[in-house]
């Protein structure tokens, strides 16, 4: 089989991405493989991955990339790693590239977690969902006991700061990660040269911390693209449990454990043959997705109109409809509504419908008025070309929570947004009208 040269695709923050197209055929898959061995160029060399890759070679056409610090793609700054969305947005760079339309998505590990928002923000994009040995939470909760806790990734970074690159460290990752195969010494020699080709130690150190602060657990009831979720017993990097509980909050999602050391994925593609064959006639259009919904408000409109006049209010309205409609364009968000004096948008990110809100608070300020902004990431439906569903309430309501030249958000964006740079102050738990429960909320303060 002749391995195509190396491209390169162009993110949306100037990010260079590394990727190959392999193979030929109406089946297009994208995968977004495990971290510690992403080379596109040297995954060829190591038999175990590349005999997954000539697998799906024989069944359609792929795409695999090197997410951002790992193998030949652009670097990730120790002080600034990239946010969850902005790995997202990487996939969607290499699926434009690439020229796919409506590929399935495969993902392994921790590249799983980058999928499933993929498949929950943009259903119309992908066809179908597999994920091999999936993560969708790197750090200790009472709810997902069976990941590490803050200790055990301190030893693990630790351990890769001590010893990355060495023979030992070769067994011993392989003796960890891999026991079943640790016993042939060429699987292991194998195994170290794609793991250091694959990162430099702090690129390792980087996707560690990145995999210790992923959590997308609440993303996963709104994915509602056909799901196989795989788990093969003889990779021990992520426990059995993690695996069965992402099957059991995928909607309809199919759980298969694989059982064999197998070599060749013979196991593997029986179940992913089945599955894609059943689901070639079942394919639907969705109209629920994950999105963040912002909502303004002019403080004391009404007191303001009567001070200004009823011309001069007009005119200043204008000026701030103007403002915000030029914000909204330049972060990608989507005006829905223009209920009096506030504005009702979407955004497809939600550190964008956060960055938008704060710049909002600060341009309309200079023509003496003040907004309080709420913002909140949730399920929307769209009937009639109307976005509705119980997220455009919650975001309405947390709107109503924020004061004057305010921005308050949710829990779920404040979790969504972490590593953006965006900083929050807790805002405390609040009863939101007509919507269940309490909700935590936080503000913006930076």
């Amino acid at each position: 089989m002749k391995i195509p040269e190396t491209q390169y695709a162009t993110t949306v923050d100037g990010v260079s991405i590394a990727y190959k197209v392999v193979g030929e055929g109406a089946l297009d898959i994208v995968v977004v493989n495990a971290v510690f061995t992403s080379n596109v160029e040297q995954v060829w060399e190591w038999p175990f991955g590349a005999s997954l890759l000539r697998g799906l070679v024989s069944r359609g056409r792929f795409v695999i990339f090197d997410r951002r610090g790992a193998g030949l793609s652009d670097g990730v700054s120790d002080d600034r790693l990239p946010t969850l969305e902005a790995r997202m947005e990487d996939i969607r760079a290499v699926i434009d590239a690439a020229g796919f339309d409506r590929p399935v998505l495969f993902g392994v590990e921790d590249g799983a977690a980058q999928c499933f928002l993929l498949a929950a923000t943009y259903p119309e994009q992908a066809s179908a969902l597999v994920t091999l040995n999936a993560a969708c939470r790197g750090l200790w909760a009472a709810d997902a006991p069976w990941v590490w806790t803050e200790e055990q990734w301190a030893e693990a970074i630790e351990w890769i700061e001590q010893g990355w690159g060495t023979p030992e460290f070769a067994q011993a990752f392989a003796d960890t990660f891999m026991p079943s195969f640790a016993g042939d010494p060429e699987f292991v020699r194998a195994y170290s040269r794609i793991v250091r080709n694959s990162l430099r130690k702090s690129d390792a150190i980087a996707a560690e911390r990145m995999w210790r602060d992923t959590d997308v657990r609440h993303l996963l009831p709104l994915i509602q693209v056909p799901t196989l979720v795989l788990h093969h017993r003889h990779i021990q990097s992520v426990e059995l449990e993690e695996s069965r509980y992402i099957a059991r909050q995928i909607p309809g999602a199919e759980f298969e454990e694989l059982e064999r050391p197998d070599l060749e994925w013979g196991e593997f593609f029986s179940h992913f043959d089945r599955f894609l064959g059943t689901r070639q006639a079942e394919e639907a259009d969705f109209d629920r997705v994950l999105a963040t919904v912002l909502f303004t408000d002019i403080v004391g409109s009404t007191e303001k109109a009567a001070e200004l006049g009823d011309r001069a209010w007009r005119e200043r309205v204008e000026d701030h409809h103007s403002r915000v409609r030029a914000l909204l364009g330049r972060y990608r968000g989507t005006e829905v509504d223009t209920a009096g004096d506030g504005f009702f948008a979407t955004f497809d990110g939600p550190a964008r419908a956060v960055r938008c809100a704060q710049a909002v608070v600060e341009a309309v300020r200079e023509l003496g008025l003040e907004v309080r902004v709420g913002v909140h990431t949730g399920e929307v439906e769209t009937i009639d070309d109307k976005v509705g569903g119980i997220a455009v309430a919650i975001g309405a309501r947390v709107a109503s929570k924020a004061a004057p030249s305010e921005v308050v958000v949710s829990q779920t964006v404040k979790d969504l947004v972490a590593g953006s740079g965006l900083a929050f102050e807790d805002a405390g738990e609040h009863e939101l009208k007509g919507v269940p429960d309490r909700w935590r909320l936080y503000r913006v303060v930076n």
